[in-house]
């Protein structure tokens, strides 16, 4: 029987060859939950070594993440790079080129309902996921292994299984809460539980699996990608901050920093481009490997101009958001603002982020100018490129050189950089005092390292404050998967997303496209409306597919 070694979050292993014994070991029986049993007879002659206990765990690991190379063309997880990139375009980052009709643009423009075809994927995907670790948990302790290692691969699998229900809960809001097996009768009418319900049991587990996890720094770094005390915790924080719990978060996200064992990492581009993936401010990710676990992140946001389809459009009110170098906040009346080169005086981590006109990409001119005919990488409404003036620049690696839909960069699902920004809102919407050393060792260490040094936040009136952090976590944390969500938990998504969104400025172009006779006064390449709806769109429907199936989940 032949072999291969296959990386997967971190995880070295031997896996057959087409990993068929393994897919059956995992396959369930019904779409809505896949929470059947699974097949008997190779779960009575599995469980009987650690390689095979840790072949399981790293299918949980896994779960359904599009790891063969080739591009992904809806979610397949919510810690895949459609899955946890693109909701970006869902929030005011974002726009997503394949049109107002794209489902990710649907959750935010006033047109979402339950047929749109993502919720599935990601239902799916979590439910899929919530089986694996259930049956998991129900059979690895028939493993001949050290007690401490089970108990170490439960929590692992625990944690997975509770950050499905995190994205259930701050999504869906009620949703069936599934802790075991179950038949398929039995998956075919279950009901919900009330998002308290499933608040409360991720808490717990959170709580529970933080004191069972080995912390990062004892994570040797052929373990990297493995849980840790550290991302539980952060999960658990993230939790505590949705639901207001701020001076539990408080308390969660200092265990981290008292920790000392994650660090803000000097170099903010390498962060994303797989030059840098073993830094300590990674405090998790999803591990991908050329060739091996590759995926086709840069085929779908590579420019046009390099093969690319160019799926990831910033908006011009993220590239508003970067303030100039001197700390103040840009404008378009400011007399820093030069017309040619909106990234001019202004904060690095814009073009750490974001491809402008005319800037370099992999020493080529990006040309994305509305008169420029001759460019593919033209902003119109109908070429296979930019709809806003704009790239992304973020995940793109430039050294790249082999098939874009086999790259292998990492993704990020925690950084340090949260965590210290989400200590300071932690401790201002507790009330607690705010003080200029307490900036310094969180939103100020984050604005100077090395790469960004950004002058230092001195404001510390909590009414002040707020604005300037949330700003500071949406530029610092753009096109991370973020801001969708905290739009929803802030509850200022039916502000910020009521509104016309605008790409790049080009004064003086004659291809410049407006709403209606509308003239902007910066003229700016008008993009969207978005026209989110109070009380509808802050959560999502269930599938009606599933509804069809099981009317308890209407």
């Amino acid at each position: 029987m032949k072999f291969t070694m296959y990386k997967h979050n971190g995880i070295y292993i031997k896996a057959m060859l087409l990993m068929s014994f393994i897919s059956l070991l995992f396959m369930a029986c019904k779409k809505e939950l896949n929470t059947a049993p699974l097949d008997q007879f190779a779960n009575e002659t599995f469980w009987t070594s650690e390689d095979n206990a840790m072949l399981a765990l790293t299918g949980v690991y896994r779960g359904n993440i599009q790891m063969n190379g080739s591009a992904e063309f809806s979610p397949t997880d919510w810690w895949s790079y459609h899955g946890l990139l693109y909701l970006e375009f869902a929030s005011d980052n974002a726009y997503d080129r394949r049109g107002d009709n794209s489902a990710f643009n649907k959750l935010s423009n006033g047109t979402l309902t339950a047929d749109v075809a993502i919720l599935g994927n990601y239902w799916n995907a979590s439910y899929k996921r919530v089986a694996q670790t259930n049956f998991f948990l129900e059979n690895v302790d028939k493993t001949p292994m050290d007690a401490d290692k089970i108990t170490r691969f439960k929590a692992e699998a625990r944690f997975i299984r509770a950050a499905q229900y995190f994205y259930l809960s701050q999504y869906w809001g009620a949703v069936p809460l599934i802790t075991q097996t179950l038949t398929l009768e039995e998956a075919n009418n279950v009901t919900k539980a009330s998002k308290e319900e499933v608040v409360s049991f991720v808490l717990q587990e959170l709580k529970e699996v933080a004191a069972q996890l080995p912390s990062y720094g004892q994570l040797p770094s052929k373990e990297r990608g493995r849980a840790s005390k550290q991302a539980a915790l952060a999960f658990l924080g993230r939790l505590e901050l949705a639901e207001q719990e701020f001076s539990e978060a408080a308390i969660t996200y200092k265990a981290i920093i008292d920790a000392t064992e994650n660090n803000i990492d000097p170099n903010y581009e390498s962060l994303f481009n797989g030059s840098n993936e073993a830094s300590n401010e990674i405090i998790f990710s999803t591990q991908f490997l050329t060739d091996l676990a590759g995926n086709g992140m840069l085929q779908h946001n590579y420019p046009a101009m390099l093969g690319g389809w160019h799926l990831f459009c910033p908006l011009g009110s993220l590239v508003e958001a970067y303030q100039f170098t001197d700390g103040t906040d840009f404008s378009y009346s400011n007399p820093k603002y030069n017309p040619k080169n909106i990234s001019q005086d202004r904060d690095p981590r814009l073009n750490y982020s974001i491809l402008i006109n005319e800037k370099t990409f992999k020493g080529i001119p990006y040309i994305s100018h509305p008169d420029s005919t001759t460019s593919p990488d033209q902003l119109t409404t109908s070429k296979q490129a930019t709809r806003t003036g704009f790239g992304l620049r973020k995940f793109n690696d430039e050294s790249f050189s082999g098939n874009l839909e086999n790259s292998g960069i990492d993704l990020p699902i925690i950084r340090y950089a949260e965590v210290l920004l989400s200590y300071l809102e932690a401790k201002l919407e507790a009330g607690d005092p705010i003080s200029q050393a307490l900036l310094d060792e969180t939103i100020n260490k984050v604005r100077a390292r090395a790469s960004v040094n950004m002058p230092a936040v001195v404001v510390t009136n909590p009414d002040n404050l707020r604005p300037l952090l949330r700003n500071e976590r949406r530029i610092e944390l753009a096109f991370e998967g973020i801001r969708y969500w905290d739009l929803l938990r802030w509850k200022i998504a039916k502000d910020i997303l009521n509104d016309d969104f605008y790409g790049a400025p080009f004064p003086g172009a004659k291809n410049i496209r407006k709403k209606g006779n509308a003239v902007d006064p910066y003229s700016r390449w008008y993009v969207t409306t978005r026209a989110f709806r109070e009380g509808i769109d802050d959560h999502w429907p269930v599938p009606q597919s599933e509804v069809n199936i099981n009317p308890n989940l209407k």
